[in-house]
Parts: C-alpha cells; structure tokens; sequence
C-alpha cells in the first residue's frame, strides 16, 4: 500500500493543469516536469521502447513472455488536470482507517468533506483515504489511473511466472481540454484495443459516453440613450437572455442523469453592444444529439428574424459516443468484466455522463473502453481517492493481462 500512497503523492504534487486556451502540446509547459518524470519512471521499472514525442505523448512497452501469439493490449491515462480549479502547490492529506465521519480539510477556511454532502465516503468506512488540503484540487483525474498502470506494470516484470502478451502503456496530455487524443500515434501505439484507466468508484466500467458539441453564440447590439431608445435600441444582452429562456430549461446538468442529454451555459459576458455566452450540447443518442444542435440553429435563424441578422453562432463538434466503435468488439468489455470478477470487484457498467480519451481513440481505430481509477468529487477541492480503490485498479490491470494470455493459449 505505501508504495502506490507514495507513488501517486509524488505525481500529485508536480503541478500539471492544461490551458484551453493555449495553442500548443502540450498546452502548458508544466506539463513536462511529469512527463519527464514518467519516461524516468518507466525506464527504471524495465519497460522497453520508452518513447516521448515532442508533444509529450509517452509510450512503452512490456514484451510478451509467451512463445505464442497474443493481441497487443494497452493501458493508457493522462497527466494533466482539470483548469477548473488550482493545481498549484497541493498538499495530500492521507487519512488511514477512515471512521465514517466528517473530514477536516481546511481548519482556517473551515472547510469539511463530510459524508452529509458526500455519501459515498461511507462506502470506505475503514480505508485511507487520500484527500487535498481545501486549497487545490487533488489531481486524482488522472494521476491516479497513471499510479496504476505503473505499479501494474513493475508488478508484472517483478512477477514474470504471470504470463502475459505485449502490453502497451501511453500517457497523454490536455485531456482535461478535449485534446488528450488528438496527436496520439495510433498506429504507432500498435494495440489491437486498449483501456483508460479514467474512471470514478472502484467497479466501473463504461464503454458509452455522450456525443458532445460546442457552441459560441455572440450578438451585436445597438447602444442608443434609453430616454430616447424606442425603435432603435438593441440590447445584445436582453437578445442573449432570450436565446437561453427558449432552451428547454429541465434540459440542464443539473436536472438530468443518466443517459438523459442537456444544454450546459458555461460562460457569457456582455454589454449593450455586444453579448456573448458559451454553451456545450450533450446527447448519448445520436439522432437526439442531432436534434439539440439543430435546435440551436433554429433559435439563431428565429432570433435574427426579428433582430436584423444580430445573432451568430459557431457550433463545433467535439467526440462521439464510442459505443458504436466497442459493440462491434464486445469481447474487450466482457475481458475487463471477468478480471473484474476474479479480483472480487463488482463491476458496474454504465454510460460516461462525460467523454474521455477513450472515445476518440475508439474513432481513430483504437476501441478503448474505460475503467475505474477511483477518485470521487474530481476537479475541485472535495476530491478525494481511496488508497484501496487503487490497489484494486492495479489488480484488474494483472488480471486483464494474464486472463487474455490464457485464452489465447492453444488459438494459434
């Protein structure tokens, strides 16, 4: 246990998160004091063909130790995080035989994690917990799937009577900004299918998750006096507030779960003259997702009409659900499932309200299905991992391995 506490502490504590709004790869040069680190890493535990490229896309490779054929697997997470709330400086708390109560993060700013608010906690009743300091984030999306996969594999070079196939890893940045797929080689990745280890509580397993899109939407205004406005003012920002009220408004995150899509308004500023908001659109169905970017259109052409051509919007496709790309090959899902089982993990599979690497690598020819890293409350200061949650991630990844070796045995 100390091992992985220590491993995923030393990986947290390098500040790693992307900037959406950054041109390059990786999109902040923080980035590379991990990738650094990991390529080190790596090569230390004996793995071959450790490769970064310089976008900071790591590869590597552990060789099959069986005299006959196996498909390639790989294990893959990434190492930024979320600039939804600060990486800098964090300060692992480690909370062992955790008694089911509230947890104080922050004496000064009285700030709690209680089970009140966050009743998954009392699901690790008895564990120890890894939790922040209430200042950053903790960085457990996905530092924790990379803790994983590398204790996995020095685990498999320490222990060469488990037989297993070549296995490939890959690390990857700015998937926190939709990017972490797209510069990664798959060809020269080289696995007939892969899995992120990317996901929440210990036991899930998801290989659905929403069709996205954006939008940005901006209206030009006209600023006259308003003792004198009648017939010729236009309110940029009163033509925004009419945009958001025709949006269904039970379409929203927080009124919908499961596989129920939404309208998400993330950001607007504006002024008389000139308003702007963004949204994202999100939809497993694809027709539904179809539909809500229509919508969209719809109420820009029905708003210019009355406005004089004052509204445009820009619409963007960012990923799609990669059930489409898994069902064909079904078996790789049924694989993690039965490692799953054998460790004695229950395993629950359901749709990603969210997306992941996974499915853009799925669309680019590598089926890439998700697993459980097991962080909670990711991306802000309630973010916590239970140390067990890890252990058990690390032993689905052995058990993958070594299930697939053998049934491969005699195939050939």
């Amino acid at each position: 246990m100390q091992q992985i506490i220590d491993r995923f502490i030393s990986y947290v504590k390098i500040d790693t998160q992307s900037d959406p709004n950054s041109d390059t790869t990786p999109s902040t040069e923080k980035q590379w004091h991990l990738a650094d680190l990991l390529v080190d890493e790596l090569i230390r535990i004996g793995m071959e063909d450790v490769t970064v490229d310089d976008n900071a896309y790591i590869m590597a490779t552990l060789p099959s130790n069986l005299d006959f054929e196996v498909p390639v697997i790989g294990f893959i997470s990434h190492f930024d995080t979320s600039p939804d709330f600060s990486g800098t400086g964090v300060n692992p708390q480690v909370i062992n035989d955790y008694d089911g109560g509230d947890i104080v993060l922050n004496v000064e700013e009285k700030i709690v994690l209680s089970p009140y608010y966050f009743d998954d906690l009392l699901h690790y009743k008895g564990q120890t917990l890894i939790t922040t300091d209430g200042t950053t984030l903790l960085g457990a999306d996905d530092k924790a799937g990379i803790t994983e996969i590398i204790t996995a594999m020095e685990y498999l070079v320490q222990h060469p009577e488990i037989k297993h196939g070549k296995i490939r890893v890959g690390f990857t940045p700015d998937e926190e900004i939709g990017r972490g797929a797209h510069k990664f080689d798959v060809e020269k990745f080289g696995a007939d299918w892969a899995y992120t280890m990317d996901g929440s509580q210990v036991g899930e397993l998801e290989y659905e998750n929403f069709n996205a899109a954006s939008a940005k939407v901006t209206i030009k205004g006209k600023s006259v006096h308003p003792g004198y406005a009648m017939g010729k003012m236009v309110n940029a920002i009163s033509i925004a507030n009419e945009f958001m009220w025709i949006l269904p408004i039970e379409e929203t995150p927080q009124n919908t779960t499961n596989r129920d899509g939404f309208f998400h308004i993330h950001h607007m500023q504006g002024t008389i003259e000139h308003a702007e908001f963004e949204l994202i659109v999100r939809d497993h169905d694809r027709l539904h997702f179809e539909k809500r970017k229509q919508l969209l259109l719809d109420i820009t052409e029905k708003l210019n009409a009355l406005y004089n051509d004052c509204v445009q919007i820009k619409l963007k496709d960012q990923y799609y659900n990669m059930r489409e790309k898994v069902e064909p090959v079904m078996h790789i899902v049924d694989l993690a499932k039965e490692a799953m089982q054998a460790v004695g993990v229950k395993p629950i599979i359901k749709p990603i309200r969210g997306g992941t690497d996974g499915s853009q690598l799925s669309f680019m020819g590598l089926p890439c299905p998700n697993i459980f890293a097991g962080g909670h409350n990711f991306h802000g200061k309630y973010e916590y991992v239970p140390v067990e949650s890890m252990q058990k991630a690390v032993a689905v990844i052995v058990k993958i391995c070594e299930l697939l070796a053998e049934k491969s045995e005699g195939k050939t």
